[in-house]
């Protein structure tokens, strides 16, 4: 009487198995599935990189020969480079990365003084760092 317990086990052992391996094949497939779908559309984000003073163009326009450097402070702040050695020159650098540019971009206004007023301006604008 033993042996047919014996062959029904081995039996409903061998009808199991196929559901396992499908069961199996199924889950390694959707996980599979599951990790290309977050992999494709995962973008790895980045920052944008802002650096220095923003300087709009309105402002710099007002910017003319004959100003203090209290006023020139007032229209574009503080400057972003403080020369000890030229102190009659004022430096506004502004720097920009974002993900959607190819190249960052990148302004630099400097003011020259003298006496204690503007002498001069220059716009040294470039696209590339």
């Amino acid at each position: 009487m033993q042996s047919p317990p014996t062959t029904l086990k081995m039996m409903h052992a061998t009808m199991r198995l196929p559901y396992r391996v499908s069961q199996v094949r199924t889950f390694l497939s959707a996980s599979l599935l599951t990790s290309l779908l977050i992999g494709s559309s995962a973008c790895v984000y980045r920052i944008p990189i802002q650096q220095g003073n923003f300087l709009d163009t309105k402002d710099i326009e007002q910017v003319s020969k004959g100003m203090t450097p209290a006023q020139v402070r007032y229209l574009l702040g503080t400057p972003m480079i403080a020369d000890p050695f030229t102190k009659d020159r004022w430096d506004y650098v502004y720097y920009l990365k974002t993900t959607q540019m190819r190249t960052p971009e990148q302004r630099h206004f400097v003011v020259y003084f003298e006496q204690g007023i503007v002498s001069r301006i220059e716009q040294l604008d470039s696209s590339k760092p």
